[in-house]
């Protein structure tokens, strides 16, 4: 009997279904919000991926843990879980689950449910799931045909907000991707609350600062009137701290005032002159 395995990409981190060849081409690569890598479409397997990738853990602060991937794999992003009394949710994901995080992660509680912000962080939240006791993974409904693992454990949520366990809550900003979607955490920054916004509001490398993007990679902008809906919908929320997608770039303080003037000064750059 053929060996079948749930290839993955190296370019994104995105897992396909099992199968006995890997799949053509990556459907999430070759969309023009992303790219195949200048050595051409390239795979791997979570078995593969083990012998030489561990993921580092970040403790950033009570309650709130972050993960990502050494050596860089993919795009790099960081996952977060966060603890909350009614059960632990984990926020965004990345390629690698070992042996290791899966210790850590139970060790603080499991996890209850899964969300994600958008179809660029997929990656293997089937995998997840079944390794917590099939948590439900919360999709929005608009970015549905760029799952490419379908399986029981996603769940599709339409609408601009979903309340999830703990008082969270999933905000549906759109931009860079339709169903694009931030999480807000009201106990975060010491009670002040947090934006988790994966790259769909970007902290940069001047961390007083956000950015909107459509496509990072390709340098497409999203116009004023896409950058005006993402502010307006998580301006309803109290936050003071914005959690990025890139370990270490996080808002600190003064969240909410640097996304408005970060949105301000995106605006002002795009304008016709």
């Amino acid at each position: 009997m053929l060996n079948k395995q749930a290839f993955l990409c190296v370019t994104c981190g995105t897992q396909y279904p099992e199968a006995v060849d890997s799949p053509a081409a990556c459907s999430i690569c070759t969309e023009e919000r992303q790219y195949v890598g200048l050595d051409g479409q390239q795979w791997t397997t979570l078995a593969q991926l083990r012998q030489d990738h561990g993921n580092q853990l970040t403790p950033e602060e009570p309650s709130l843990t972050s993960f990502h991937t050494q050596p860089r794999f993919a795009i790099g992003q960081r996952a977060f879980l966060i603890q909350t009394p009614a059960g632990n949710i984990l926020w965004d994901c990345i390629t690698l689950l070992d042996d290791a995080t899966v210790v850590a992660i139970q060790e603080r509680g499991g996890i209850r449910a899964i969300a994600i912000s958008h179809p660029h962080y997929y990656t293997t939240m089937v995998q997840w799931s079944r390794a917590f006791q099939n948590a439900p993974v919360f999709l929005h409904a608009a970015d549905k045909r760029w799952v490419m693992r379908p399986d029981a454990c996603l769940e599709f949520w339409d609408g601009h907000t979903k309340t999830l366990p703990g008082g969270l809550t999933l905000i549906q900003c759109g931009g860079h991707f339709d169903g694009g979607t931030v999480l807000h955490w009201p106990a975060g920054a010491e009670g002040r609350g947090a934006l988790l916004t994966g790259d769909i509001v970007q902290v940069v490398q001047d961390r007083r600062w956000v950015s909107f993007m459509y496509s990072y990679p390709n340098y497409i902008p999203l116009s004023a009137r896409k950058v005006d809906r993402i502010v307006a919908a998580v301006e309803p929320f109290a936050f003071d701290r914005i959690y990025g997608a890139c370990p270490a770039l996080t808002v600190a303080e003064q969240a909410h005032s640097a996304l408005h003037r970060s949105a301000e000064r995106y605006k002002g750059a795009i304008q016709i002159e």
